[in-house]
């Protein structure tokens, strides 16, 4: 047992190792990160026999880093514990570690695909497939939410690369294999090594079939754009596929299953939600604040500079702890508390800056879509087994969330 664990302390020097995944399966890391915060809005993160970071846990410090792309980069690593040789392969041609200027402009190509009837029928498939999945899950009754929530964010990724209808349970199966379980040894690393495999084969496929037979979708627009005068590389483009599909489909499904698991904690919020005149897209706000899935992103220090009153050196580690900001009481009043009518919602889980996540507003229709589906469909679920966290640093999310469906009947 630890210092914390017995006495809620910890020495001067020293203290708990926040990248550190057991943390975030059967502990309150909620109250870790407060205490943590009380003493310093960024606190000295001290590893064993690995380097050290900056942990920033304040809500005004998360938007100093987020927004000073020229202070704090992202081309040398988004996550902590990612492979060097990854990172490197990866940096300036992946879109979430690529810095300024060329980051604005990968970034123009991807938005191109953005167009308003691609939106118009995404915002149909996310319709679509909430009323399928929820009647499917309802004809169970009981099922694991994790999987009811997966179809979605699946299938509207697969949509918004282009995915032909016939090849999306294929895409399911490969990405809830690969992707499926964030965290060391919380899946077969075999068998989600193979399945990557299996999908960025199908990227090279897919982009061969769109520099063929264009369509309104992102993979025609990075086969048909360039950067700096030249055509992304297949490499670029197999990247940023997967850029996608593993930051659109984790967020949120956890998130799903996140806010699902916190209306049924607070019966009266699900009351509030199901009402005739209810703004959902004010508690779907309400859900990617509370259950922030991306649990950090990394950022390094180009030149020395001060956050909090801490000095940072150039070459350090910065990490924003996302849920930990999103639970500042000098931003959020009550912020362990779901609150399905929250006002001025400034959480930052979708990363503001000039990395603001390009799904944001799709992973926000799919949130309000699906919960407007779910609370008109469905009496309050009822739990029907413990859920189960992931031991993960990177992903706030769930491996389980055992329920019991009824059809709505007033």
């Amino acid at each position: 047992m630890t210092l914390l664990e017995q006495t809620g302390t910890w020495p001067e020097t020293g203290g708990p190792d926040l990248a550190d995944p057991s943390l975030y399966r059967d502990g309150d890391p909620e109250t870790l990160w407060a205490r943590l915060r009380e003493r310093s809005p960024v606190y000295r993160n001290e590893r064993t026999d690995k380097e050290p970071f900056w942990a920033v846990l304040g809500h005004r410090e998360a938007l100093e880093v987020l927004r000073r792309p020229e202070i704090f980069v992202s081309g040398r690593g988004m996550r902590l514990d990612d492979s060097p040789g990854a990172t490197e392969a990866a940096s300036q041609r992946m879109l979430i570690v690529t810095d300024p200027p060329r980051h604005a402009r990968l970034r123009h190509v991807m938005n191109a695909a953005f167009t308003p009837r691609m939106v118009d029928r995404l915002r149909h498939t996310v319709r679509a497939t909430a009323r399928e999945v929820i009647a499917e899950a309802l004809e169970r009754g009981d099922c694991d939410f994790v999987d009811v929530a997966a179809r979605l964010p699946v299938t509207v990724i697969c949509d918004l690369l282009g995915v032909p209808p016939a090849d999306r349970s294929f895409m399911l199966d490969r990405t809830m294999t690969a992707f499926g379980h964030a965290g060391p040894g919380s899946a077969d690393r075999a068998a989600a090594a193979r399945a990557h495999t299996d999908i960025l084969l199908y990227y090279a496929e897919l982009a061969e079939r769109r520099r063929r037979e264009p369509a309104e979708d992102v993979v025609t627009a990075l086969v048909q754009g360039t950067v700096e005068g030249r055509p992304l590389t297949d490499e670029e483009i197999y990247l940023n596929c997967d850029g996608l599909v593993s930051g659109g489909n984790e967020t949120t499904r956890h998130a799903t299953v996140g806010g699902l698991l916190a209306l049924m904690r607070q019966p009266e919020e699900w009351e509030v939600a199901r009402r005739a005149d209810h703004p959902m897209e004010t508690t779907a706000q309400e859900i990617l604040r509370f259950t922030s899935p991306a649990m950090h992103v990394l950022r390094t220090a180009a030149r020395d500079t001060e956050l909090a009153g801490q000095p940072v050196r150039a070459g350090d580690r910065v990490a924003v702890w996302l849920p930990a900001a999103n639970r500042d009481p000098a931003v959020f009043p009550r912020p362990d508390h779901f609150d399905a009518l929250r006002a001025s919602n400034r959480h930052v889980a979708l990363a503001p800056g000039e990395h603001y996540c390009l799904g944001a507003s799709l992973a926000l229709s799919e949130l309000t879509i699906f919960f407007e589906e779910l609370v008109s469909r469905v009496e309050l679920p009822e739990p029907a087994g413990a859920p189960v966290r992931t031991a993960s640093s990177l992903v706030r999310g769930f491996e389980s969330l055992p329920v019991r469906l009824q059809p709505r009947t007033r």
